[in-house]
């Protein structure tokens, strides 16, 4: 895989190319890092019918931008949007991705991407807060599933914040599978995944009926 020339700003002109490490990948968008700049980013990538999002967590991709990009998304102001499929160019392990998440690790704040409670209006929003957030738990996490929905949720302390999530990340709902309960933390959660979750990438969803939601998009390991 060739290297990436750094920059100081993720580049959004019409045709330029990204290499995104990615973090999760959803129909919505896939999220990641640039790796020129640093930067979180979610491309929105044009999944045709009978193709579901396919990448994994530190797949390594190459995508174009479309030639009008639509960065005026206010409450997504990360958002890109690509033309084609991203390219498959490799896999980053270990200490590597051990640097770049670290860095990108998001201070403890009062709440979780900003805002009190599980949602907000989509007026809500302007622009100027994260839409995506890279969470060191301090305490937890524990996945279980809701009785009534029977939703895959998180629980999850940061700082001095209790918080209850939806998990769209699709490794969640296997784990409860493969154990055969509605209820995982510790040693039963890693043995699970396969893996300790060390990171949760939270997430701002777009519009669903006027609100945007904050989800968990992936459970991720140190690197």
């Amino acid at each position: 895989m060739r290297a990436v020339k750094s920059r100081d700003r993720i580049e959004v002109t019409g045709g330029a190319s990204l290499t995104i490490l990615v973090l999760s990948c959803h129909a919505e968008d896939t999220t990641g890092v640039d790796l020129a700049s640093g930067t979180l980013v979610r491309a929105r990538v044009p999944w045709p019918e009978g193709h579901p999002p396919d990448l994994v967590p530190f797949d390594v991709v190459e995508a174009v931008l479309a030639d009008e990009p639509e960065r005026d998304d206010l409450a997504q102001p990360e958002a890109v949007t690509v033309t084609g499929l991203p390219r498959h160019l490799g896999t980053f392990h270990g200490r590597r991705n051990r640097r770049l998440l670290h860095k990108l690790a998001a201070p403890v704040e009062e709440h979780v991407l900003g805002f009190p409670g599980a949602s907000a209006p989509y007026w809500e929003f302007r622009g100027f807060r994260p839409s995506l957030a890279l969470l060191v738990p301090t305490k937890g996490p524990v996945l279980f599933r809701r009785e009534r929905e029977r939703e895959v949720w998180i629980r999850f302390g940061w700082g001095r914040s209790d918080n209850w999530l939806p998990v769209e990340d699709p490794r969640a709902d296997r784990a409860l599978d493969v154990a055969r309960k509605d209820r995982l933390q510790g040693k039963e959660l890693a043995s699970a995944l396969g893996f300790k979750p060390h990171y949760l990438v939270a997430s701002i969803t777009t519009p669903r009926n006027g609100h945007c939601y904050k989800t968990i998009r992936a459970m991720l390991p140190r690197g």
